[in-house]
């Protein structure tokens, strides 16, 4: 069986070339098996800079990006956006639209949102936006003119969970049994609304591009919730591009399988996980940044930078989620040791990596958390010694003694933390203190203008690299 396993993974390059035969018409019709990628960072995909962390010098984030949403005063609304659109539809960037309820984009519609626009979600209905497999979003902002997805509430009173958020629903493989799904989050699943996955590894939802996504979540209740932007069986023919979250009230970003690939993500004072991966993900991301705020946290579970997941229950099933990422920071809510105590109890890793989560991990800063990382679970261990997954050229910074590096689950792939720590000095990775963080970035842990940009004679300004 490993060796058949062998043969799949050297056969994969985007995770969708093994078949299988089944009857169709009384013939043998062949139809594709999602398997494992073998993706690495040298994949085109990426920008081959010299720098670690999500920003060089130059702040990419200038112009378009918010980091006090709550100070901001937004026109009222003049236009209601609600129930079902089943035919393309373009919105008016001179109107201020009330998001008012679960509206849904199907059919194969495209809805098509100008450069400018402002949608306010409406609380009362839990206001979210579904884009169902077949149909299309095409939300293209510019730096000048990103588009606002915002609490409906006045400025001063918003918080994390006034509206639900975004659902992108496609046809890419994922290793949900049978293939199809039904996303989280309370999504009717009438005329399968909230189905996705299939075997299109290209598929196209559309376009995110200069985007804000401020105060959504809706935890309807554990392990069902709306997150900032949910891409389920998401495929590489869609385009995500600078697209923040702000005050979310659960995950920033999760993907439930999918190929999707992302540049210049933002998530700022999410109350969950920032970045989540679930049931086979398998896409590819670079210059992601998030900030965390010590005085939100998930009370229900824990909030983590990085939380993966294979798969709840059949921790090798395939296709594996496996992440392909470089450049990503994410600044955790401990600015210091003199304020750990202040900090959420609920705040946690700076990854959790787990259930046979694969991942290739380069090029990244993680500072100011609780614990650092954390390898859970024999067959997400197993693939960092077997090199199908890759952590490397990372910076990892924590506070709590003995827990800057974690090997846990009940049947752990390591004996012991040592071997992992030794795994990670080979591959290049640095764990360093807090006096060594502090000389990283220049403000990040400023929770209203933080500057994530790198400090001059900063450790993070070489050493990437992509292999």
């Amino acid at each position: 069986m490993k060796d058949l396993k062998k043969t799949l993974l050297l056969a994969s390059v985007i995770g969708l070339t093994g078949f299988t035969a089944c009857k169709k018409n009384g013939e043998e019709a062949i139809t594709p098996i999602p398997t494992d990628n073998t993706e690495t960072l040298a994949n085109s995909f990426f920008e081959k800079v010299s720098y670690k962390g999500a920003f060089g010098t130059t702040d990419w984030s200038a112009g378009w990006a918010n980091y006090n949403p709550q100070s901001t005063n937004y026109p009222s609304t003049t236009a209601t956006l609600s129930g079902k659109i089943t035919t393309n539809t373009t919105l008016d960037a001179s109107k201020v639209y009330l998001l008012s309820g679960f509206v849904y984009v199907q059919n194969g519609a495209t809805l098509t949102i100008p450069a400018g626009t402002v949608i306010r979600g409406d609380k009362t209905t839990k206001a979210t936006l579904i884009v169902t497999q077949g149909s299309k979003i095409m939300a293209e902002g510019t730096a000048a003119k990103p588009i606002v997805f915002t609490s409906n509430l006045a400025s001063g009173s918003r918080a994390p969970g006034d509206w639900g958020g975004i659902i992108i629903l496609g046809k890419a493989p994922n290793n949900i049994p049978g293939g199809v799904g039904t996303i989280e989050g309370g999504v009717n699943n009438e005329e399968n609304a909230g189905a996705h996955g299939g075997t299109i590894a290209d598929d196209n939802s559309g376009v995110l591009k200069y985007v804000r996504v401020e105060f959504p979540g809706i935890a309807f209740q554990p392990n069902n919730e709306i997150n900032g932007v949910t891409f389920g069986s998401v495929g590489t023919g869609t385009t995500v591009d600078y697209v923040q979250v702000s005050y979310c009230g659960d995950d920033s970003f999760e993907w439930f399988g999918g190929t999707v690939n992302a540049k210049h993500l933002i998530s700022i004072a999410n109350v969950d996980d920032a970045f989540d991966f679930d049931n086979g993900y398998q896409g590819k991301l670079q210059f992601c940044v998030a900030q965390r705020d010590p005085k939100l946290a998930d009370q229900a579970g824990q909030s983590n930078g990085i939380e993966s997941d294979n798969s709840e229950t059949v921790f090798n099933s395939s296709p594996r989620t496996r992440p392909i990422i470089s450049n990503m920071t994410i600044v955790g809510p401990v600015a210091s040791a003199s304020v750990l105590s202040s900090v959420d109890a609920k705040h946690e890793h700076a990854n959790l990596w787990r259930r046979g989560s694969k991942m290739v991990l380069g090029n990244s800063v993680f500072i100011g958390f609780k614990y650092g990382l954390n390898v859970r679970d024999l067959e997400t261990g197993e693939a960092l010694t077997d090199g199908t997954s890759v952590i490397s050229n990372n910076i990892y910074q924590s506070y709590i003694a003995n827990m800057d590096v974690i090997v846990s689950g009940s049947k752990p792939a390591f004996a012991s933390v040592d071997l992992l720590k030794s795994y990670l000095s080979t591959k290049g990775n640095t764990i360093m203190d807090e006096d060594g963080a502090q000389n990283l970035l220049n403000n990040p842990f400023n929770l209203t203008a933080p500057n994530f940009t790198l400090k001059t004679g900063s450790l993070a300004a070489s050493g990437a690299k992509f292999q």
